[in-house]
């Protein structure tokens, strides 16, 4: 089952379709996951050994889990804040994309971070949402188009050499000198690998991390002066710092909401999930009331595209970057927990250059 087709409709698409080949049946680095971290680790794994094999397996199609379904906000940290040696993520994401030129439409602004108390005394946003939502600080960030970025760190990957799979799910995996892949009714033995999964396949990295699903909604494209009421004149990104959690973003002159989180025990349930039914529509009609109800200038607000998608969350909030607890020769990455359109692209790279012995992992636990 396509999980995209029920999962809703995105304002974007990915535009990637990879060469058809057979899957080998040993390589040097294997990554599983063709999302943002998978495919960056990828084309850094490439662009630095060049003479080495390297093997994407992606269960579905190129960006069909979080990457391609995030409301693109980049951001500097984590969702646990700033870690120790962790860097800085935004101009290490700009640099990779600079040195591969991928064309994104990476607009880096700034962005708000919004609550219901203490807030700057310029703060352009006012919404009545649970209390007087403004502004309270700026922090770096921006945005990008994620169908965009999904395609174009796909090709970039691809031109370099790397074997891109579509639909090839690894449904096994053994650890032992070589990481055993069970994918296509086949055997791929790899050097070494990077399990790139985030909220699927947990029993391939140690049951680690929590799936969930979290929604959006598209505004209709709206005029100037209607964004200048809003407090959006100035195209910055949003989000909330207390609760209830609220994030959003422009497209052009239309605005992006997102809230809202459903769990889950096994992360299958996300395959079969319909925002249509159940939980997630009810979770959709109030985002898309809650709205409404921000400002009289959204009141009659229509709305072009509803969506959601898969997220990680660890226990902790940090991102799980560690080595697999069967081997060393596999890293275990993803639980950005709704961080990961830079960050992920950033540990991608960081996570090549542990592959390669080039880097050391950090130590966050």
């Amino acid at each position: 089952m396509d999980s995209k087709k029920n999962w809703g409709k995105r304002p974007w698409c990915v535009d990637f379709q990879p060469q058809k080949r057979a899957v080998p049946t040993a390589v040097d680095f294997a990554v599983v996951g063709g999302g943002f971290s998978g495919l960056a680790a990828a084309t850094r794994l490439k662009r630095l050994a060049p003479s080495k094999t390297v093997v994407l397996l992606e269960a579905g199609s190129i960006g069909a889990g979080a990457s391609g379904s995030t409301g693109g906000v980049a951001l500097a940290e984590t969702a646990a804040g700033d870690l120790a040696g962790l860097g800085d993520v935004l101009a290490g994401y700009q640099k990779f994309i600079r040195e591969f030129a991928l064309q994104t439409d990476l607009c880096l602004p700034g962005c708000y971070e919004l609550a219901r108390s203490n807030p700057l005394p310029d703060s352009p946003i006012s919404w009545d949402d649970s209390g007087r939502l403004c502004a309270t600080k700026e922090v770096p960030g921006g945005t990008i188009d994620p169908g965009k970025t999904v395609s174009e760190l796909a090709r970039a990957a691809e031109q370099l050499g790397v074997w891109i799979f579509e639909n090839s799910a690894v449904v096994d995996a053994i650890f032992g000198n070589a990481v055993e892949l069970y994918v296509q009714g086949k055997v791929l033995a790899a050097s070494r690998a990077l399990f790139a999964t985030n909220a699927f396949a947990l029993e391939l990295t140690g049951n680690q991390g929590h799936p969930a699903f979290t929604t959006a909604v598209l505004t209709e494209s709206l005029p100037d002066h209607v964004l200048g009421a809003l407090g959006l004149a100035d195209r910055k990104p949003f989000y909330t710092v207390d609760l209830p959690y609220l994030w959003g973003r422009l497209l052009g002159n239309a605005i992006m909401f997102g809230s809202g989180l459903l769990f889950f025990e096994d992360w299958r349930d996300l395959q079969t999930l319909n925002i249509a039914t159940g939980d997630a529509a009810k979770v959709l009609n109030s985002l898309e009331q809650r709205v409404h109800n921000l400002h009289p200038a959204l009141a009659g607000v229509k709305f072009t595209h509803r969506w959601g998608g898969p997220i990680c969350i660890s226990d902790d909030w940090k991102p799980i970057f560690r080595r697999h607890l069967l081997s060393n020769n596999a890293l275990v990455l993803g639980a950005f927990s709704g961080h990961g359109v830079a960050l992920s692209v950033y540990l991608g790279i960081w996570a090549a250059e542990t592959l390669l012995e080039q880097r050391a992992l950090p130590d966050w636990r």
